[in-house]
C-alpha cells in the first residue's frame, strides 16, 4: 500500500489530458480508408485483366474408328488477351496449325514415325457484314460474336488422320497433338514486334496418350455388334405362337351362334358369300 501511494502522489491527475473522441474525424478516416481500398481495387483489377495472357489448352483428345481410318476428336479452349482481340477486330487474319502424330517407340533407338498430318483453321473478321469467320479448309462459318467464333474454331471432330492398316495388332504406339498459331502468315509489322515478345507465341501444351489397347478397342466393339439377341429380350416362341393364331383366325369359319346374326339382314349384307357363314342346323 506504501508503495502504491507514494506512485499516485508522484503522478500529477490534473495534467492528464481526458479528451473525448471526435466522432466527426474517426468518420472522416473510415471514409478515406474506404476509398483508398477502393481505389487499390481497381487497379488491381485493370492490372490483372491488361496482363492476362493468352492460351490454348488441349484437354483431351482420342481416337476413334471411322470405315478404314482412325478419327480424332479433341476438347480445346482458347482465350484472347486485349492485345490479339484488339488485332483480330481491326482486320488481322490468324492462322493456326493443327499437327497430329504417332509414332512407334523403340527401347534402345529413335521413334519410327507412323504417321505426321497438319490442318490449317483461320479466324478472321469481315468489317461489311460485321461477320467473324472461321475457315476449316474449305468450309468457311461466320459468327456474329468473337466467342461464338472461338469456341468453333477449334473445334475437332471426326479428322479422319491414321490408315488403319497401319497399325498392327498388340504393338504399342503413341499418338501426340499440338495446336499453335502460325507467325508466318502475320503481316509483316506484327511478325518484327514478335520476335522479342511472347504475346504473340500463342502454343498448347503437347498433349500425348498411348494407344497399347487401340486394336483390342475396336475388336470389342465388333463383337458386341454382331451379337446375337437375348431369349430375354426377343422371345421367337411367342412370336411364333402369335402368327399361328392369326392365321387360324384368318381360316377360320364363322358361325351363326358366335356372330348372333339375327337382326341382320343377310340378303342386304350378303354375309354368305363373304365370310362362308353356315347355318346352324337342327331348328
Amino acid at each position: 500500500m506504501v508503495f502504491f501511494t507514494r506512485f499516485f502522489k508522484k503522478i500529477n491527475l490534473q495534467k492528464l489530458d481526458f479528451k473525448k473522441p471526435n466522432l466527426k474525424e474517426s468518420s472522416f478516416n473510415k471514409l478515406g480508408h474506404f476509398i483508398r481500398l477502393s481505389i487499390a481495387f481497381l487497379l488491381l483489377n485493370s492490372v490483372s485483366h491488361a496482363f492476362a495472357a493468352s492460351s490454348i489448352v488441349i484437354n483431351q483428345a482420342e481416337l476413334q474408328p471411322i470405315d478404314n481410318f482412325y478419327a480424332l476428336n479433341a476438347d480445346v479452349d482458347i482465350d484472347f488477351d486485349d492485345e490479339i482481340e484488339e488485332a483480330v477486330n481491326k482486320g488481322v487474319a490468324l492462322h493456326f496449325l493443327i499437327e497430329f502424330q504417332v509414332v512407334k517407340p523403340w527401347k534402345y533407338w529413335f521413334d519410327d514415325e507412323i504417321v505426321t498430318i497438319s490442318n490449317s483453321v483461320s479466324l478472321s473478321y469481315h468489317a461489311l457484314s460485321r461477320q467473324y469467320l472461321v475457315n476449316h479448309g474449305l468450309h468457311q462459318k461466320s459468327f456474329e460474336t468473337l466467342y461464338e467464333a472461338k469456341d468453333a474454331l477449334l473445334e475437332i471432330s471426326n479428322w479422319k488422320v491414321l490408315d488403319k492398316s497401319l497399325i498392327e495388332k498388340g504393338e504399342v504406339y503413341n499418338a501426340a497433338l499440338l495446336i499453335r498459331l502460325d507467325q508466318t502468315k502475320l503481316p509483316k509489322a506484327i511478325q518484327v514486334d514478335a520476335i522479342g515478345s511472347d504475346k504473340w507465341n500463342l502454343t498448347s501444351q503437347k498433349y500425348e496418350w498411348s494407344l497399347k489397347d487401340l486394336t483390342n478397342k475396336e475388336s470389342n466393339n465388333k463383337e458386341q455388334s454382331v451379337k446375337e439377341p437375348n431369349a430375354k429380350d426377343f422371345n421367337m416362341k411367342d412370336l411364333y405362337n402369335k402368327d399361328s393364331n392369326n392365321k387360324d383366325l384368318s381360316n377360320k369359319e364363322l358361325n351363326l351362334k358366335d356372330l348372333n346374326l339375327k337382326d341382320l339382314n343377310l340378303k342386304d349384307l350378303n354375309v354368305k358369300e363373304q365370310y362362308n357363314v353356315k347355318e346352324p342346323s337342327g331348328k
